[in-house]
Parts: C-alpha cells; sequence; structure tokens
C-alpha cells in the first residue's frame, strides 16, 4: 500500500473516531463531563451503556489519588457506584506494584501502565465477588470493564446520590458490636474468601444506619501473596487503634493475628 493510502485511511480512521466522541458527547449518557475522562474512558462508559448496565452518569461524589467516583443509574433507575480509575497518576503508579506483583492471579502481568490498571480494576471487581459471595457486606460488584468498575450505592440513609457516612465520621452506636463485627469479617475473608483487605481502617468502612459496609477492595491480596501476613496484622492493628479511640477493650492485635491464621 502507498504511503498516500496509509495517510488517507489514518486520516479516515480519525475522522471516524471524532464523529464517535461527538455522538457520545451528544448523548443523554452524561450529566457531566470532566476533564479526566480522557478517550478511552468515554469509550468504557459508553460500551456500559450499551451493555445495558449505565444509563446515566451523575456527578462526582468521591474524589482520590487514583480514582473518582461518581453516583450512576442504571436502566432501572437503580442506583449504581461508578468508580474509574485516572489512567495518568504517577504517585499511584508507584504505589500499587506491591499488592499486584506476587499475586498468583496476576502473574506475568506485562505491558503498558494502561494495562496494569485495567488489571488492577479487574482486581477490585474480584475480591468484591469473593467477599460479597461469602457474606461479607460489601457494594454488590456489578461489572468491570477497561478502568471503570461498577457496583451497587450505598446511599445514606433516605437519600440517593449521597453516600453513607465513614465511620470515622459518625462512629457505630455501639462500638463494641461493631468492632466484634469488623474483627470477625477479618476471620472470615482470610479463612473463607482466602483473603486480605490490606487497606482496612476506618476510612473504609461505611456506616449505613448501623449497617458496616466495607469497601476500597483493590489492594486486597490472596493469602498466598508474600505479604499477606504483613497486611492482614497492619489491617488490625488499624482497626484496634480506632475502636480504641472509642473506648472499647481490644484484644492485643498479635492475639487476633495469631487467631485468623490459626483458623486456616
Amino acid at each position: 500500500m502507498s504511503e498516500r493510502w496509509v495517510k488517507k485511511l489514518r486520516r479516515l480512521e480519525r475522522e471516524f473516531e471524532k464523529s464517535r466522541l461527538k455522538r457520545i458527547l451528544d448523548s443523554d449518557l452524561f450529566e457531566v463531563v470532566e476533564e479526566v475522562f480522557d478517550y478511552s474512558t468515554l469509550m468504557a462508559i459508553q460500551d456500559l451503556a450499551n451493555d445495558r448496565v449505565i444509563k446515566v452518569l451523575h456527578g462526582c461524589i468521591s474524589a482520590g489519588k487514583e480514582a473518582r467516583v461518581y453516583w450512576a443509574e442504571g436502566p432501572k433507575g437503580v442506583d449504581l457506584a461508578v468508580k474509574i480509575y485516572l489512567i495518568s497518576t504517577a504517585e499511584f503508579r508507584k504505589s500499587i506494584y506491591r499488592y499486584i506483583i506476587g499475586d498468583p492471579r496476576f502473574k506475568g502481568l506485562r505491558g503498558s501502565f494502561r494495562k496494569l490498571i485495567y488489571a488492577w480494576c479487574s482486581k477490585e471487581f474480584r475480591n468484591l465477588k469473593i467477599a460479597y459471595n461469602i457474606g461479607v457486606k460489601v457494594p454488590k460488584p456489578i461489572k468491570a470493564h477497561k478502568n471503570v468498575l461498577v457496583m451497587e450505592f450505598i446511599n445514606a440513609p433516605g437519600m440517593r446520590g449521597v453516600p453513607a457516612p465513614l465511620i470515622k465520621d459518625e462512629p457505630p452506636e455501639d462500638p463494641e458490636k461493631a468492632y466484634n463485627e469488623i474483627i470477625n469479617v477479618i476471620y472470615k475473608l482470610y479463612n473463607e474468601g482466602n483473603l486480605v483487605h490490606a487497606d482496612l481502617s476506618e476510612y473504609n468502612i461505611m456506616n449505613r444506619g448501623g449497617e458496616l459496609y466495607i469497601i476500597d477492595w483493590g489492594s486486597a491480596v490472596k493469602k498466598e501473596h508474600p505479604m499477606a501476613r504483613e497486611f492482614l496484622l497492619r489491617d488490625i492493628r488499624n482497626v484496634v487503634s480506632f475502636f480504641r479511640k472509642l473506648g472499647v477493650k481490644c484484644e492485643d492485635p498479635i492475639e487476633i493475628f495469631e487467631w485468623v491464621i490459626e483458623g486456616d
């Protein structure tokens, strides 16, 4: 093929993609389109709309260094949380390798950082499914596609589009009961789900009218991971530290750690 035809084909491809992008942006899918939405992310959201997973994407409800979470609605008006991982976050790039490298589910992962983010998004979806399937209270996982994760929206009681507060902002009315519940979740995850959350603290436990939901599962690792026990002990220490501040007489973290791993 001559160079002239190659250039012409490339120009036609660019025009086609621009036309497709305009159709997406002119649709009723987006209430807000932010600067963090690159072309690939817009395509991923459009794919989810075509698959009748998302009907409309509302505004951002949470913005972190590695991801943003949006309130969305499904075709039947069901509230959804859509977590979009940012592709161009250098700091996130540095922090995630130790959670993926050593995870047997991602052995041999190679390629661009974009592929790594896609794997991370898929990892959070799989972790959510494991936790959900063994009866741990988490947002119900719905679908992961590229760097977009769709799950149940945990609303504040009696509200739509407003997430339930974190326990750091609204501590449970019965701290001792909540403490025992979370410790038992750690045990259940490790011994039934073969999983360690690896980032558990008061910053990712939601309090929905007394019901506690654990969120942010991207860092979670299988217990075969070489750092799983280190992460497990850190989770336990974080939980104990928080509930001690609420006046709960907690066991020593090492004793809890030994009780968890002995149940294996």
